[in-house]
């Protein structure tokens, strides 16, 4: 649009004004060109061959007009043919304007090498884009590169850098006079060697011809402004088709909110005609500017930005060797790509620092939003490569160190089934595991069909922090044995199994129920914890849950702000400090902060104070900072009947009960000693099963909220003895 108005200026003719003329003709010619684009692709590729030609013709009548003798009007002009001292003394910078270095003249010159993307951009509209994108690619970098620098030379030879144009300036007098410079005294510039004084518009600096002004080198003038329209042309119009493709592309993985709207395509090829518009659009507000020089640098800028972008992705993957990463350039380097990389980021500081980190911010916004949100969509990008890399090295340097007190997670295996179908024990684990520790859904499949990537699907849809590890057994107890042994990679295994407990065991057959205690003996038997929740209401959202609607979320009680309710903690042997490390990870999300945590200890009215000052004595050893300690001075009363077990009561104000499963030994003794003479303070063979899940249902039965049964494995898990 420049050229045109520059091409206006020699006619003499004006619209309006020198800027408003910029503005019409620039809106009119971008309106030429997205009326060419949404004729489609056919239209295009018309377009730029007839572009391409008359470039040519250009290109060639350039060539001819250096070699041409100089008549006297081109001298006027500054033009003096092919002249060594010419070509050594542009050689030298000579900026102009305020402000002005070689790296904002490199700003303004970087768009005309931008176009080597475009073929990139429209891989999808190319018949082989494997073989034509590095080869047209190549191509177009070799013969741009040949001829900028073939300009560049030959116009350096031929032209001074400032002349008026004016006949009237060239030197009279003696030729001899001229060549010993008698009557030159005080004549500037190069052009005084060669008959002309342009010494008045050099001082003045209004100087319209020569090479930092004005140049018509050429056989014929018009033709280089035919070729000039064609190459301007040429890249608008590569860059209005190319650019909303690309948008479109972006619209359709959706991985910004407000934007599907552009991804809709028209017509067999797709065309996305909304982009072209919101292109337009775009490039008529920046015509609207009218000032080239501001708007090249930004365009530097941006494409700076992609260039690095690219660079280092090309880096990145190089890293991480990835197998799928098998550049066909046998040339390719990765310190190649990296220096690209380095090098686009140091220029784009270097043109305009304040825009470079805007572009900065604007980039690490829009990654952090995507890396937030998580879009469902799946490049096979190189940062999926670089997390499995960093999570295989560090999971095996991870095995040589040592476990430590410290260090100690519950890293927790959930027997949950289809996790959707218990979601409650989905959301209490991942209550005091997510971000903190390990967790992994296990599923023992009998009858049920496997629905793997699905149930996967359902956890990232509820945020939970998991796997899934499906299993095929005949029963619970050998499914659960396996999965203990098999789980994790590691020292990434689990340490703790979670159970739901089993509220339909009256109706169960013995065999179930055997299978459900053998497996709580496995796990102490595998040097595990354990943890059984109670829901008051049941674990199964369903009987038989539909797989074609696993993607329903269903709230649970611990998904809910539990406000200022109380956590009860019945610790009635020391195990490990289990039973008070899960409600101290449970207070420190942010729906259990405002949370209480009441202690219950075991003791006798004689010793309350003692004992309850030791118990605060260690939770402020452990630091953990817990509201309140109460003693329980009636537990080694025995109970009235197998099948009921007095406890203290429960409003609806509490949010959870944990019990130390180390108080199931002690009450089941009790249960015991009314039939038999003698018993074990664990239960094994001699111990009935349906009494077992009797004590444990009479336990917790009266309680309205979730109720947790926690054992630990022995094993401290809380710094006590590193104090």
């Amino acid at each position: 649009m420049l050229f045109c108005f520059l091409s206006l200026q020699d006619f003499d003719v004006v619209m309006v004004d020198e800027v408003n003329d910029i503005r019409i003709i620039g809106v009119i010619t971008v309106t030429l060109l997205l009326l060419i684009s949404l004729a489609g692709m056919e239209w295009e590729s018309k377009a730029q061959i007839l572009f391409f030609i008359v470039l040519l013709v250009s290109f060639t009548n350039y060539f001819v007009g250096t070699f041409l003798p100089p008549t006297q009007e081109k001298q006027a002009q500054g033009i003096f043919g092919y002249r060594s001292e010419i070509f050594i003394e542009n050689l030298m910078p000579d900026w102009r304007g305020p402000n002005s270095n070689f790296f904002q003249m490199f700003a303004i010159f970087f768009p005309s090498a931008t176009g080597i993307l475009s073929g990139v951009n429209i891989c999808g509209d190319l018949k082989d884009p494997t073989s034509a994108i590095p080869k047209g690619t190549l191509m177009a970098i070799f013969f741009t590169t040949l001829s900028y620098l073939a300009i560049s030379v030959t116009v350096a030879s031929c032209a001074v850098r400032d002349a008026s144009g004016n006949i009237t300036d060239i030197l009279t007098g003696n030729i001899t006079d001229i060549l010993t410079g008698n009557i030159t005294d005080g004549c500037v510039g190069l052009g005084c060697k060669y008959g002309w004084n342009f010494t008045q518009c050099i001082e003045t600096q209004s100087c319209k011809y020569g090479l930092a002004n004005s140049l018509k080198i050429s056989g014929f003038y018009y033709l280089i402004t035919a070729g000039v329209f064609a190459a301007s042309l040429s890249s608008a119009l590569g860059f209005l088709v190319s650019a909303p493709k690309v948008f479109q592309c972006l619209c359709k993985d959706n991985l910004y909110p407000y934007i599907g709207f552009f991804a809709k395509g028209y017509g067999k090829n797709n065309e996305p005609l909304r982009a072209y518009l919101l292109c337009f659009v775009i490039a008529v507000a920046f015509i609207l500017i009218a000032e080239l020089n501001t708007i090249a640098a930004l365009i530097s800028n941006f494409f700076l930005c992609s260039y690095g972008l690219i660079n280092f992705s090309c880096f990145h993957a190089s890293i991480t060797n990835s197998p799928g990463w098998r550049p066909a350039f046998h040339y390719y380097s990765k310190w190649t790509a990296l220096f690209g990389a380095v090098v686009s980021v140091v220029l784009m500081l270097l043109f305009t620092w304040w825009a470079a980190l805007t572009t900065f911010g604007i980039i690490v916004f829009l990654f952090g939003y995507v890396n937030y949100n998580k879009p469902k969509v799946n490049w096979g990008s190189s940062v999926q490569a670089g997390t499995y890399n960093m999570a295989l090295s560090y999971s095996v340097s991870l095995s040589g160190v040592e476990d430590h007190v410290k260090n100690f997670r519950p890293q927790c295996l959930v027997l949950t089934g289809p996790p959707n179908q218990r979601p409650a024990l989905v959301d209490f684990v991942g209550s005091f595991t997510k971000h903190i520790s390990l967790m992994i859904c296990g599923d023992i499949i009998m009858v049920t069909p496997d629905a793997t990537e699905c149930l996967v699907k359902w956890m990232n849809k509820r945020k939970v922090r998991s796997f899934y590890s499906p299993f095929s057994s005949d029963n619970l107890r050998v499914g659960a044995r396996y999965l203990m042994q098999a789980s994790g990679l590691g020292k990434l295994k689990p340490n703790t199994l979670v159970l739901g407990f089993k509220a339909n065991w009256r109706e169960s057959s013995p065999e179930s129920i055997n299978d459900y205690i053998n497996t709580i003996y496995d796990t102490f038997d595998s040097n595990y914890c354990l943890c059984i929740l109670r829901m008051m209401d049941g674990q199964d959202v369903c009987d038989q849950f539909d797989f074609e609607g696993c993607s329903d979320q269903i709230t649970t009680v611990f998904q809910n702000d539990q406000g200022k309710k109380t956590i009860d903690v019945y610790w009635v042997a020391d195990d490990g400090g289990l039973t008070l490390l899960v409600p101290y990870l449970l207070t420190r999300r942010k729906r259990w902060r405002r949370s209480k945590v009441r202690v219950f200890i075991v003791g006798d009215e004689q010793n309350m104070e003692e004992g309850r000052n030791e118990m605060l004595a260690l939770l402020k050893r452990f630091r953990l900072d817990f509201n309140d300690v109460i003693v329980m001075t009636d537990s080694e009363r025995r109970p009235q009947g197998m099948f009921f077990f007095s406890i203290m009561p429960v409003n609806a104000n509490y949010s959870m009960a944990l019990f130390d499963f180390s108080s199931l030994w002690l009450s089941t003794v009790y249960c015991f000693l009314c039939f038999l003479p003698r018993s074990l303070p664990v239960p094994q063979s001699v111990c009935p099963s349906a009494l077992y899940m009797a004590w444990l249902d009479t336990l917790t039965c009266s309680l309205h909220c979730p109720a947790v049964l926690i054992r630990g494995n022995q094993q401290n898990v809380l710094t006590f003895y590193c104090q």
